[in-house]
């Protein structure tokens, strides 16, 4: 989610430079089942350009026609889509359409945010019927307990009464994903994992000639041996993929993650050679904190009979994916239930 706001943000900033002014959509509540889930958000221009979605296509017509009163009044207003009769996810959706129109001091507390790789809160106030007023709305909440509406000239009257409801959604730092190697399917697998929303870091060699430009999407190139890497920020928000093609280098960036606590890392090849490797570094570090090998994977990815370097990153990304949101892969048809679990994205 996280990543989607950044991009609503720039959105917002690209429109603004034109003279252009921003509405914000969010889907603060749900009964049934719909196609996204409260929290997500789309960004509109009033020349009628549409950053984001919130649903399949339907929803978003509606939202359209819907934000032309907000944009000739400046006051939020809450809307209900039926999707039960009109799509096939079975739900009613609530949705908080609101001036967007943030300060600069906002932009920047949120653009260090990113950077610091901190949580953040939005809330936003709503009712859960068709109304027009502006104690509706939503404020944005940083790790200093600075809170900045949505629009900069709005002063939300925050739920004195105790007659709006509020939905909380708690942000988290963009996934990022370090790929370590700077061969062909590295660059595969940086453009699929920029796709998904993640911030890419490439690692390679010193001596390797290859630049930022070589691997779209990514937003940052190291070049450093293993020995010199800085991986103290690595965490449960990080992902790491070896696949330098070299059992050496593997092995020697493996011992170099030993102090880390990454959500994931993946190992290229087959499962001899991830055996070699684990008893290489049992070898050198004989007192090992065990649970370093529980976030090894290895061969990496799913089993999804992928051979081309796009589909091996596929694999890949969907075995990060579930084991970030605690899934045990299995075909949705011979899932019981509802599809989405309550989990933090």
């Amino acid at each position: 989610m996280t990543h989607e706001f950044k991009k609503l943000l720039q959105g917002y900033q690209n429109a603004k430079h034109i003279g252009l002014q921003s509405v914000i959509a969010t889907v603060v509540s749900l009964d049934g089942s719909s196609y996204r889930r409260p929290g997500v958000r789309m960004l509109i221009n009033e020349n009628g350009q549409m950053t984001g979605a919130v649903s399949g296509g339907c929803v978003e017509k509606e939202i359209l026609k819907q934000s032309d009163s907000v944009f000739k009044t400046g006051k939020p207003k809450m809307m209900t889509y039926d999707g039960r009769y009109r799509l096939g996810c079975e739900g009613i959706l609530y949705i908080l359409i609101e001036s967007f129109d943030p300060d600069q001091e906002m932009i920047n507390s949120f653009e260090n945010c990113l950077k610091r790789r901190k949580h953040f809160e939005i809330n936003s106030f709503y009712t859960k019927k068709a109304d027009v007023g502006d104690a509706l709305g939503s404020v944005i909440v940083f790790e200093d307990k600075k809170q900045y509406s949505f629009a900069k000239n709005t002063k939300l009257q925050i739920n004195r009464n105790n007659l709006l409801e509020v939905f909380n959604q708690k942000m988290k730092p963009c996934f990022k994903l370090i790929i370590i190697g700077a061969e062909h399917d590295a660059v595969q697998l940086c453009l699929l994992a920029f796709s998904l929303g993640w911030d890419v870091v490439i690692v390679t060699s010193p001596s390797n000639p290859q630049t930022l430009k070589d691997f779209p999407g990514a937003t940052e190139l190291i070049h450093k041996a293993p020995e010199s890497l800085e991986l103290a920020w690595v965490n449960e928000h990080v992902a790491v993929v070896l696949m330098t093609h070299s059992y050496v280098k593997d092995l020697q960036y493996l011992l170099a993650l030993k102090n880390t606590k990454p959500a994931y890392i993946g190992l290229l090849g087959p499962s001899n050679r991830r055996e070699n490797i684990l008893g290489d570094v049992i070898e050198r570090i004989p007192l090992i904190d065990e649970s370093f090998f529980d976030v090894i994977y290895g061969p990496a990815g799913l089993n999804i009979g992928a051979e081309t370097p796009q589909e091996i990153s596929l694999s890949i990304c969907s075995e990060i994916l579930s084991v970030i949101r605690g899934q045990e892969p299995k075909s949705l048809k011979n899932k019981s239930g509802k599809i989405h679990f309550d989990v933090s994205l």
